[in-house]
């Protein structure tokens, strides 16, 4: 168990934005709810081995589209939607867990921990970003024999947008009817779902993904001062990761739709060729110039400014910005049983028109 600092902070949103994956939130909004955690309280980061079996876990994350300007979720929307969760659920819940890292995501659990005296599990449903709640359900996405609690909480109030909204049901259903309430709210709002004990984290989940980008940010961190280059080596040499490609942004075709940013980015590949990044809400997959398949989620895939050498969002990426493309193979990174879960993948390939599955799946 260790007391979570506003250094902590830092590092889990720098770190968190590599594996982001385009997505994953926004740096701005990561530090401010963080600093607002560390504010009010000493929120608790504890190993899920640290917990009896039957302690109860809950998932607290925000959902919609990145690049999404008209929504609006305070820090009370966070604790409020947990607190819900909690009123409406029969038991004790214990801790809480984010459904994967990102620029802000990394630290969703940590405001309503401290405020409602809860502990932040150091466990993950997806290591990297994702678009939909079912790859970052730990294998519940597909069972009909879990009833889940999913909660929202947050909109516009000026517009009248603002919703708070508990359902219970099949993950699956449930997790359609709080991608709707989303983009009804201004296309991102505050979320708490999954009550679920410790032994089925323990056996599901990314075990440690806090504590991996922690660490990463504090390693990001300290490369600062050497420059932008030192910055990507440090993060390669971190993470067993690799570049995949640099140059400039030659087109850039993404859209918002019912609660996803979805398209395409082109990019120069360094070599005379171009790469063909899909996106929904994050980067899915890559392509060359010939259609081959350079990489595909569950790879961490993360686009780096190359003035920086710090990660930038699809919502950050403009024509003619200089861009490194950064991959982790999945081999090197924790797998949680959502991503392989062939039943999570259909949504998205049909949203992309691409195939994702015969890649993702392959050797897990």
């Amino acid at each position: 168990m260790r007391e979570l600092t506003i250094k902590d902070v830092q590092a889990a949103v720098r770190g968190g934005a590599v594996f982001a994956s385009g997505g994953g939130g926004w740096v701005d909004h990561g530090l401010e709810i963080g600093g607002a955690a560390v504010g009010i309280g000493r929120p608790k980061l504890v190993s899920v081995d640290e917990l009896p079996d039957d302690a109860i876990i809950v998932t607290a994350t925000a959902i919609g589209a990145p690049a999404g300007n008209e929504w609006e979720m305070w820090g009370v929307d966070y604790i409020k939607a947990v607190q819900l969760l909690m009123d409406n659920f029969d038991g004790k819940v214990v801790g809480i867990m984010t459904p994967q890292n990102g620029m802000s995501s990394t630290i969703n659990g940590w405001l309503p921990a401290a405020a409602l005296g809860l502990v932040v599990v150091d466990a993950t449903g997806d290591i990297r970003a994702h678009p939909t709640g079912k790859m970052g359900s730990m294998g519940l996405a597909s069972r009909t024999d879990y009833e889940t609690i999913q909660v929202v909480v947050g909109g516009r109030r000026d517009t009248g947008s603002y919703l708070e909204l508990v359902v219970k049901g099949t993950p699956a259903k449930t997790s359609n009817i709080l991608r709707t309430a989303s983009d009804m709210s201004g296309g991102f709002i505050a979320s708490a779902r999954h009550p679920i004990p410790a032994s089925y984290v323990k056996e599901h989940a990314a075990i440690g993904g806090i504590t991996l980008a922690l660490e990463l940010g504090y390693a990001m961190i300290e490369a600062e001062a050497q420059g932008a280059e030192a910055i990507m080596d440090t993060v390669c040499k971190k993470t067993n990761g690799r570049i995949v490609g640099r140059g400039k942004v030659l087109k850039k075709d993404v859209h918002y739709s019912g609660a996803f940013d979805i398209g395409t980015i082109t990019m120069e590949d360094g070599q005379g060729g171009q790469l063909t990044l899909h996106v929904m809400n994050e980067y899915m997959a890559v392509d060359d110039a010939e259609g081959n398949r350079l990489t595909t989620y569950p790879d961490v895939i993360t686009t780096f400014e190359a003035a920086t050498g710090l990660p930038i969002s699809v919502g950050g990426v403009q024509e003619g910005m200089e861009l490194a493309l950064f991959a982790i193979d999945k081999q090197f990174v924790p797998l949680s049983s959502s991503v392989k879960d062939p039943t999570v993948y259909p949504e998205v390939e049909k949203a992309l028109g691409i195939p994702l599955a015969e890649y993702g799946l392959k050797g897990i």
